[in-house]
């Protein structure tokens, strides 16, 4: 920071900057504090999907060994291949101080079996239901991940600039208006001996 003239109006917007900047700090630090609590709850929730999602993968798979040894390879195929492609997820976004993060549905629409009954048994059921459940939770997980991402990163900005409003910008802004006030105030001791000569000379005339 340049040197700055040693003036009083210059001391009091130094001054003025000087507690904007501790403000400053003091938000971006707010921010930063809410922004890993946000973060490290999702990592917990993370790691309990993930959970889920092996879970209902395992049990999904073997409904379908089932399904396969029952009823043959060749009906669970064609069953499966009666299943339309999903592009229904919706995802829209909510600002957490700032940062947006994506959000998909909460509720899970129930599976429309589109099958026939007649060639399927109860294991295919299960499978289908498992699998579904297994496509909404990686959603889910997608959507955690991504904004423990988005958090990471905004915690990482948000820390960058309060680091340097606390090492570089406050300091500086201290040292200024510190060298300003012993300026001025050594100008004023001058003044006030430059008066008294002054009333001494006019004293003694």
């Amino acid at each position: 920071m340049p040197p700055v003239i040693p003036t009083k109006g210059n001391l009091m917007t130094l001054k003025r900057s000087l507690t904007l900047s501790r403000l400053g700090y003091d938000l971006m630090d707010r921010k930063r504090n809410i922004l890993i609590r946000e973060m490290m709850s999702l990592i917990d929730a993370a790691g309990e999907l993930q959970s889920q999602i092996d879970s209902s993968y395992s049990e999904a798979y073997e409904a379908l060994q089932k399904a396969s040894i029952t009823l043959g390879q060749n009906i669970v195929v064609h069953a499966s291949q009666s299943v339309p492609v999903d592009d229904s997820v919706n995802i829209r976004f909510t600002s957490v101080m700032g940062v947006e993060l994506p959000k998909t549905p909460d509720t899970v629409p129930e599976p429309k079996i589109t099958y026939g009954f007649t060639s399927t048994n109860s294991y295919v059921d299960d499978a289908y239901i498992l699998f579904n459940r297994v496509k909404h939770l990686t959603c889910r997980l997608a959507e955690v991940e991504l904004s423990v991402y988005r958090l990471a990163y905004a915690i990482r900005k948000t820390q960058k600039r309060a680091n340097a409003l606390k090492n570089i910008i406050i300091p500086n802004f201290v040292e200024n208006i510190k060298t300003i006030t012993d300026a001025l105030e050594e100008k004023d001791r001058e003044e006030f001996v430059r008066l008294k000569v002054i009333k001494r000379f006019s004293e003694s005339s």
